[in-house]
This record gives C-alpha cells, sequence and structure tokens, in this order.
C-alpha cells in the first residue's frame, strides 16, 4: 500500500512512519519513484506492539 494509506492504516504522522522504516520495523519496496509499504510488515508490527514488543523511542538496532 502506499505511505499516506499506511499512515491512515496505523493512526501516525508520515514522518513517525518513515521512522519505523528506517528503523527497519516496517517493510518497503520500492517500485521506481513509489514507495510501497507491504500489508503484512504493518500487521506484524500491530501484532508486536501488542504483544508489548516494543524499543524504547530513540533505541538503535
Amino acid at each position: 500500500m502506499r505511505v499516506p494509506h499506511a499512515c491512515r492504516y496505523l493512526g501516525i504522522s508520515r514522518s513517525t512512519l518513515y521512522v519505523l522504516i528506517s528503523n527497519k520495523e516496517i517493510e518497503i519496496v520500492k517500485l521506481g519513484s513509489s514507495t510501497l509499504v507491504l500489508t503484512e510488515s504493518l500487521r506484524s508490527l500491530v501484532e508486536r506492539r501488542r504483544n508489548g514488543d516494543r524499543q524504547p523511542e530513540g533505541s538503535i538496532e
């Protein structure tokens, strides 16, 4: 799905989504100039957060 839709799906800002992408918490695919967010990656993030597996803000891993 495209970035704006992924932001709405998670209820987060575009910049927060890109932080999650840079922290490798969400997987993307580049298709030409488009950035597509893998739906399964979003579902996996939601499940991990639901189960309390969350890194502290600003942590790098």
